[in-house]
């Protein structure tokens, strides 16, 4: 059973960052997509990044290229977010969930996630 626990949610200004982390357990063996999705209220959940277990590929929205930096730290079973250069519309509560490889679709379709963690808010102000 894949478990999953983010941190690291909080309040910042615009143009701060923040990093989020995914401490993952009970997947040893098999290959996962790690995903890291956000739902702010009256929005729809968005895929934001992913990276397959394995370290690469990854993936990211085109909305948080070129800010946002998903790794992984393989000894820990720790996925990372890193969010630069934070905007309002960042403002969300951010989910870390996890499916198995090889799946059908694409990466950021939230509805072949297997696996969910708890979420974690991020609030952007200006």
């Amino acid at each position: 059973q894949v478990q999953l626990v983010e941190s690291g949610g909080g309040s910042v200004q615009v143009g701060g960052s923040l990093r989020l982390s995914c401490a993952a357990s009970g997947y040893s063996g098999s290959t996962y997509c790690l995903t890291w999705f956000r739902q702010a209220p009256g929005k729809e959940r968005e895929g934001v990044a992913a990276i397959y277990t394995t370290g690469r590929p990854t993936f990211y929205a085109a909305s948080v290229k070129g800010r946002f930096t998903i790794s992984q730290d393989n000894a820990n079973n720790i996925v990372y977010l890193q969010m630069n250069s934070l905007k309002p519309e960042d403002t969300a509560m951010y989910y870390c969930a996890a499916v198995p490889v090889p799946y059908r679709g694409t990466w950021s379709q939230d509805y072949m996630y297997n696996y969910w963690g708890q979420g974690t808010q991020v609030t952007v102000s200006s």
